[in-house]
C-alpha cells in the first residue's frame, strides 16, 4: 500500500531556505556582499519600510525611550548626528513637535549633523559640527534655551580595526556628553551609543559626577552580533 505523500515540508532536503542570498559582483568587496545580504534579511530593515522610518535604528530610541521614558509631551530634544532622521521620527511622535495630541504639550526638536538632511516634519534641522567653539551657544540659540534631552547615534566611519573603531566612537560619545553638560537643563538626560571594549570606564566615571543615575542598555533591536550598547544618563546635576 503507497503511503501517504507529505505536504508543506520544513526541514530535510525538501525545505525551502528562505533566506535571501546575495551573489558576489565583480567589484564588490565580500564584506559588502554580506551586509547587503544581513540588509535583505534583517526583519528590522523590514519593517522600517513599511512604517515609513528612514532606517532600523528608529527602533532602538523606541525601546531605549519605553524603559526610560525621557521623550516625554513638551520636551526639547537634541539630536546630535541626526541623519539620516529616524531618531527624529520617532522623537516628534513623543513630544508632541506637531501637537497632534490634544490637550498635552508641545515639545522642540533640534537635529544637528555634518551633513544635510532631508526635512523631516516637527524637527528644526541644522548643519553643524557640534565639536567646533561655539556650538554649544548656538544651539542654545536655536532651540530657545536649554535641552530636556540630549540625544546620539553617532558611530565613527568603521576602519576595519576593532580597537581603533571602539576608541573613535567613544571619544564622539565623550564630545556629546560635554555638549549635553553645557547645553542640557538640570533633571535632564543624556543618550549615546557606545562600543564595548574597555575605554567606556572613564565615560561612565564623568557621567556619573554629572547625573543621579547612569546605566547601559542594549535594545532588543540592536543586532546581537553587534558590540553596541547605549549608555542612558539621567538627572543631570545642572
Amino acid at each position: 500500500m503507497a503511503g501517504k505523500k507529505k505536504t508543506g515540508a520544513t526541514s530535510g532536503r525538501g525545505a525551502r531556505d528562505l533566506r535571501v542570498k546575495v551573489k558576489s559582483a565583480r567589484g564588490r568587496k565580500l564584506s559588502s556582499t554580506l551586509w547587503l545580504e544581513r540588509q535583505l534579511n534583517d526583519p528590522y530593515v523590514k519593517r522600517a519600510r513599511e512604517e515609513g522610518y528612514r532606517g532600523r535604528a528608529a527602533f532602538k530610541i523606541q525601546e531605549i525611550d519605553d524603559k526610560f521614558r525621557f521623550l516625554v509631551p513638551g520636551a526639547r530634544v537634541v539630536d546630535l548626528g541626526c541623519a539620516p532622521g529616524g531618531w527624529c521620527q520617532v522623537a516628534v511622535k513623543r513630544v508632541n513637535s506637531l501637537g497632534e495630541k490634544s490637550g498635552k504639550k508641545i515639545g522642540t526638536i533640534l537635529g544637528v549633523d555634518l551633513q544635510e538632511v532631508e526635512p523631516i516634519p516637527g524637527t528644526e534641522i541644522h548643519q553643524l559640527d557640534f565639536m567646533e567653539d561655539g556650538a554649544d551657544d548656538q544651539v542654545k540659540e536655536w532651540l530657545g534655551g536649554e535641552a530636556d534631552v540630549v540625544m546620539s547615534d553617532m558611530a565613527a566611519a568603521s576602519s576595519g580595526h576593532k580597537q581603533t573603531d571602539h576608541l573613535r566612537i567613544m571619544a564622539l560619545c565623550e564630545a556629546a556628553a560635554y555638549l549635553a553638560f553645557d547645553v542640557l537643563s538640570p533633571g535632564g538626560t543624556f543618550v549615546a551609543k557606545v562600543l564595548a571594549g574597555g575605554a567606556e570606564g572613564d565615560l561612565q566615571k564623568l557621567l556619573k559626577q554629572k547625573f543621579q543615575k547612569v546605566q547601559h542598555f542594549k535594545p532588543p533591536s540592536s543586532r546581537s552580533d553587534s558590540s553596541e550598547k547605549f549608555v542612558v544618563a539621567t538627572g543631570f546635576r545642572g
